[in-house]
């Protein structure tokens, strides 16, 4: 929320700048983001009055203004803003000036006629148009009251307040309105706020000769008030409630729409204003949307309601969705002379439902979803119609519609003194306790270390003890709390096996030159069945914000994948990246999905860089099967991974992607994209893996032996053989494995070989084989034994010639 430091020193005294405030302010629990001034920078830009104006001789749209700026002669200053008049209070920057963009304001001629200096619109100074009012979208602007030509601009735009932007979290809503703001500095520094509430006078009909408001369910609004105001004029807001509402953020429309805005701003309560005569009857009936009905909402989107969603009607059509957004159909215009303000509390739930399902979020439901103090409902309701009144020339009709009712009364909660200090490790006293909650404006009674605290309807986040301490704590100040150590018996902290293996693992690969990436958990429904090393059911969100996140991940590459994406786009072609976290497969008939922890990389364009003395290397299957097998020879598996042929996942290459086995159970893929895959989503050769790190840290370890260096020579003996393509090398080591005999200590694959002097469908592999007896030299007969029953099994077993 956006906080203005002039509108809260009106609220609540405050003797520190906004910068200290700011500091404090984040010290005592809610965090204040940051803090800005709109015209910091601006400089020379000041109040000037149209003399005269005439028509530029050389532009049917220029005119030639005489403006007084507060200098001894008037100054001439052509302009193109079509609103502009003789008599106008307008803004101008001198020669000299910077305004937004620090643009450098000078004198100049257009068109042949000198100018000296610029007559601004709102935006020209920095406004964006989104704050800057309706009224003025096509011109500059114009002052609402007469100023002094040549103070200072800035000033009178509010442009020199600073602006506190208080990161509000969902259980401080009481903080996302000025006086919940103002109460919550005032106890920061020991002051209490200080409101100048006037009472609404009323003098036209009773209300009840308008209307009459009813509400079918009183669970959908279990508070519901309404008042009428008769013989309004619209206009343009007054400068001082426009400085208001820009300051926080919202843009100005006219004086009864922004007195709607200004009281949400200033009690938190959202409220709503009906153009009377379009309502087509003198019935206000809230109650459930029926399933197809229709409502085009303010912003001119037609909507199909649901019975979720909670509506205003006139006892037949909806006007409104409650606590959401008004109809277009009662819209306050130009032509509105009689005004119902509503002033409610709606269900929680239903609004947020409603509001993310038509994608209509905004100030009003963000309070509605996370709740409304019950005992502002009437005060704001009050001060509404009490300015609308005002500033529109208007009656308040008598009386209040009351269709529900919620009694403010305190909460009462007890505590004791020896509870706040247990857990606090404090040694406050009754009068220091007692001290803050009047602070806070709570009511409390003490006797005998015991004390009664009740708590107002604007703090309704307070309801049990552990509420009162945290209150206790963060105004007597996280800061001067004590440290203390437990009184218990100490146990020294550690890391679980898993959780030791889930960092080593990051350690592996980030020692391996892969950057950690954190991606998010939803992905879009196509996404979340991308890759899986099992079938498993999709896990889909109720209400997503996005198709982007609308499912639980059951892979980590598509995340992954997004991430190399975003880099290429910003011309990063040299990728490698790796994330481990957690995944979600549901197995058929469960209601709730396992979480498995998940390791994943993704690598693409050059391992190596290109320098002076070698050549750049491009990531390949070999080197990705590396970074694998590295990973896997870490965790000591008793069983070996077997790398099987994978061709039906149809995102991988068929011809360089496998499946990793253990013990039956599919643990891992290696691969590249396949080359439409990774036409489709804009990539190059793409390589990736993924491995099941839950099931991995569940197998039995293999145990470590430390062994002397041999005392005896190796043996070598080199074997070329020619077999079908179809045979893979993990068939054939094991082959020569089970035929080597007790003495074969290593077998390595040192050619591959296709091409001439090879049958088709042929290739030639040749393997180093390693010979040792740990206790005596080998002889030749006793190695030649053995090789001879490697090439038998060879021959035999795999359909092996021998080269």
């Amino acid at each position: 929320m956006n906080v203005s430091y002039e509108w809260l020193k009106e609220l609540v005294d405050v003797s520190v700048s906004p910068e200290e405030l700011m500091d404090k302010v984040s010290r005592t629990g809610i965090e204040v983001d940051s803090v800005t001034r709109l015209g910091e920078g601006l400089k020379k830009v000041v109040v000037g009055k149209v003399a005269s104006l005439r028509d530029h001789p050389d532009s049917d749209h220029l005119k030639i203004a005489m403006v007084d700026t507060g200098d001894d002669e008037l100054r001439q200053i052509v302009c193109g803003a079509p609103n502009i008049e003789a008599g106008q209070t307008v803004v101008v920057a001198l020669p000299g000036a910077r305004i937004g963009g620090n643009e450098k304001i000078k004198r100049g001629k257009m068109r042949g006629v000198v100018s000296d200096g610029m007559i601004c619109a709102l935006q020209e100074l920095g406004f964006s148009d989104a704050i800057a009012p309706k009224s003025f979208d096509a011109g500059i602007y114009v002052f609402d009251e007469p100023l002094t030509p040549g103070s200072d601009a800035l000033a009178a735009l509010g442009m020199d307040d600073a602006v506190l932007d208080f990161e509000i979290t969902p259980n401080r809503a009481d903080a996302l309105g000025m006086r919940g703001v103002a109460w919550e500095v005032g106890a920061t520094y020991g002051n209490k706020p200080h409101f100048t509430d006037q009472p609404v006078t009323e003098t036209g009909k009773p209300v009840s000769d308008y209307l009459t408001a009813t509400v079918a369910d009183p669970t959908d609004a279990p508070a519901y008030q309404m008042r009428v105001v008769d013989n309004i004029t619209i206009k343009d807001s007054p400068l001082w409630l426009q400085r208001r509402l820009w300051n926080a953020g919202v843009r100005p429309i006219n004086n009864i729409v922004d007195v709607t805005n200004l009281i949400m701003l200033g009690y938190g309560q959202p409220l709503h204003a009906f153009d009377y005569a379009k309502l087509g009857s003198q019935e206000i009936l809230v109650r459930r949307a029926k399933a197809g009905e229709a409502l085009t909402t303010l912003d001119g989107n037609d909507h199909e309601l649901d019975p979720d969603d909670i509506v205003i009607t006139n006892g037949q059509q909806p006007v409104a969705l409650a606590g959401v957004m008004g109809g277009l159909n009662s819209e306050i215009t130009a032509t509105t002379t009689t005004v119902v303000i509503e002033s409610a509390m709606f269900a929680p739930t239903n609004i947020r439902k409603t509001a993310l399902k038509y994608n209509l979020r905004s100030q009003a439901s963000s309070r509605f979803e996370k709740g409304v103090d019950v005992g502002s409902i009437n005060l704001a309701l009050d001060e509404a119609a009490r300015l609308m009144a005002e500033l529109g020339d208007g009656t308040v009709a008598t009386g209040t519609l009351s269709a529900t009712a919620v009694k403010p009364e305190p909460t009462v909660v007890d505590i004791s003194l020896d509870r706040i200090n247990h857990v606090l490790g404090t040694s406050l006293d009754a009068a220091t306790v007692t001290g803050i909650f009047e602070q806070l404006g709570f009511g409390v009674t003490e006797a005998d270390g015991l004390f009664a605290v009740a708590v107002p309807t604007r703090r309704w986040d307070i309801h049990i003890e552990a509420d009162l301490i945290e209150e206790v704590a963060r105004i007597y100040g996280y800061d001067n709390l004590p440290n203390t150590l437990p009184t218990t018996t100490m146990t020294i902290g550690a890391f679980t096996p898993q959780q030791a293996r889930l960092r080593r693992t990051r350690r592996l690969l980030e020692g391996l030159g892969l950057t950690q990436a954190i991606t998010y958990s939803l992905v879009s429904d196509e996404q979340a069945g991308w890759f899986e090393l099992t079938p498993s059911e999709q896990t889909a969100v109720a209400f997503p914000m996005t198709t982007d996140h609308s499912a639980l991940r059951r892979n980590l590459l598509a995340g992954l994948i997004d991430a190399v994406q975003y880099n290429l786009a910003r011309k990063q072609t040299d990728i490698a990246l790796y994330e481990q976290g957690r995944v979600f497969p549901r197995s058929a008939g469960h209601s709730r999905p396992e979480e498995n922890e998940y390791v994943a990389g993704v690598l693409t364009g050059n391992l190596l860089s290109k320098t002076w003395h070698q050549a750049a290397q491009a990531v390949d299957f070999y080197a990705v099967k590396g970074i694998v097998a590295h990973l896997l020879a870490d965790f000591r598996l008793a069983t070996p991974v077997q790398y099987l042929p994978l061709t039906t996942d149809a995102h991988l290459h068929p011809g360089q992607s496998a499946k990793l086995m253990l013990g039956g159970e599919t643990i891992g893929l290696i691969g590249r994209l396949h080359p439409a895959f990774e036409q489709a989503e804009g990539l190059p050769a793409t390589y990736v893996f993924e491995l099941n790190l839950s099931a991995l840290m569940k197998t039995d370890r293999a145990e470590v032996l430390a062994q002397p260096a041999p005392k005896f020579p190796a043996v070598t003996r080199d074997i070329a053989i020619q077999v079908a393509k179809t045979v893979d090398n993990a068939t054939i080591e094991a082959t020569i494995r089970a035929a080597g005999g007790k003495y074969l200590q290593s077998i390595t694959l040192f050619d591959v070989y296709e091409g001439a002097h090879i049958a088709p469908g042929q290739k030639s592999l040749a393997y180093t084989l390693t010979y040792l007896n740990e206790a005596a030299t080998l002889t030749d007969e006793q190695v030649t034994t053995a090789f001879d029953k490697v090439v038998a099994a060879l021959q035999e077993h795999v359909g092996a010639s021998i080269r």
